[in-house]
């Protein structure tokens, strides 16, 4: 078996001009537009600006490269998507320049493999485009993540179906075109067989956005994260996405991937701060020395440096097993595990460099606390951490075995006894 960490050239050179498109062209939107404003609709003087840097990157082939050539992408697979995942990182406004921001990756990748004809030409064609956003709204405010608690029912209606209850942290769908839907079309059915999707426009009537939640630290009710109330919304029965009692086998399709990606980015965005620790380590002095000559400060970067170069190595392994099996379950286990590592590698090297950069770490003045927000929200987004880590623990503990005996496999007395025997000095 042969071993190999480098990427072959022509791919390479696309990576590079990322790296440099990204840095020059793309981060100053972040610093003119912050988010939220790159999930708005774009006005005339955004527009002027976005389109010709989306238009640099379809023209390098490297637009919504998540998909595969039949929806217009390249196929590169997860290895390539990761390491440019990498690059996009850096930038809140990156993956939209690319074509490649959450949650509308995933919504797309669903609608393409479960959608109708119908649907893929009212919703998934100007998804791609870059044209609209979308919505995922599946977490309920009495349940968060666990569809065991989900209340949302879905009840056909003749030719229709009726759509009622609450929906908690629907990310984007106040600018969102529209939405997809988790609910219940059968209770007896349980939430893993009696759950269905639906695709609606956002403007359907019933559809009402109760408040806009902000993340700690963002001026009430202008947040990006919305507790939805269905009440009595009405969809034709073609709104259903995939099958009736699907809505599981449509998610697993969606969140696989994706979780990959997020990682990915998580090592772009913690390199930076590993730069900007490094950099005042080396600009700053006290007590007669650089920050660099501290024996803790060099701890804090040898420690964000280790952590982060194990990360992302696992990470790469991860993609490079979903690319040979073709096979998300197969490679459960550590999709899990790095989705329950991502916001503690971007927390701890974050906090790092907080501390080595003071009171300028924590202000509004450096992107630090910015960051240092986006690690809790991650362990949360697409389920929380302590749920991963239980599907890790599950399936490492099914390639092992209890002992046999009333003593440890690795008991020396009884080893030494057995060792005995078989060469025959007992």
């Amino acid at each position: 078996m042969a071993w190999d960490f480098s990427t072959e050239p022509e791919f390479q050179s696309k990576l590079d001009w990322a790296g440099t498109f990204v840095r020059e062209e793309v981060e100053p939107l972040d610093l003119v537009w912050p988010a939220p404003l790159n999930y708005q609709p774009l006005t005339p003087e955004r527009r002027k600006v976005v389109d010709p840097l989306k238009q640099a990157v379809r023209d390098h082939g490297l637009w919504a490269c998540h998909l595969g050539p039949e929806l217009g992408g390249k196929g590169y697979g997860q290895v390539r998507l990761a390491l440019l995942n990498e690059v996009l990182g850096r930038s809140s406004w990156a993956p939209i320049i690319f074509g490649t921001q959450a949650p509308d990756t995933g919504n797309a990748e669903i609608i393409a493999h479960f959608g109708t004809q119908e649907q893929k030409l009212r919703y998934l064609e100007p998804l791609l485009n870059g044209e609209i956003f979308s919505c995922y709204s599946m977490t309920e405010p009495q349940g968060g993540a666990d569809p065991g608690e989900f209340t949302t029912r879905a009840v056909r209606d003749g030719d229709a179906w009726v759509i009622d209850g609450w929906k908690f942290f629907s990310s984007n769908a106040r600018w969102a075109e529209f939405l997809i839907v988790m609910a219940i079309t059968d209770p007896e059915a349980g939430p893993y067989r009696g759950m269905s999707m639906f695709l609606l426009p956002r403007d359907t009537p019933g559809v009402r956005i109760v408040r806009n939640v902000g993340l700690m630290g963002e001026p009430a009710e202008d947040g990006a994260h919305a507790l939805i109330h269905y009440d009595n919304v009405r969809v034709p029965a073609d709104s259903l996405l995939g099958p009736e009692g699907g809505a599981f086998t449509v998610a697993q399709v969606r969140l696989g991937g994706g979780r990959v990606h997020h990682a990915m980015r998580t090592v772009g965005l913690a390199q930076r701060a590993l730069d900007m620790l490094c950099e005042r380590a080396l600009s700053r002095h006290t007590k007669g020395s650089a920050l660099a000559a501290k024996q803790k400060v060099q701890e804090y970067v040898a420690d964000s440096y280790a952590q982060l170069a194990q990360f992302r190595l696992f990470v790469l392994n991860v993609a490079w097993q979903i690319d040979r099996y073709q096979d998300y379950k197969k490679v459960r286990r550590d999709i899990a595990a790095i989705k329950a590592l991502t916001p503690t590698v971007l927390h701890d090297i974050v906090q790092r460099t907080i501390q080595v950069h003071g009171a300028l770490g924590v202000s509004n003045e450096l992107p630090l606390a910015d960051w240092w927000v986006t690690a809790p929200a991650l362990a949360l987004a697409d389920g929380p951490t302590e749920v991963h880590k239980v599907t890790v623990a599950r399936e490492v503990l099914k390639g092992h075995k209890p002992s046999d005996s009333l003593w440890p496999s690795e008991h020396i007395p009884t080893r030494l006894a057995a060792a005995r025997r078989k060469l025959g000095t007992a």
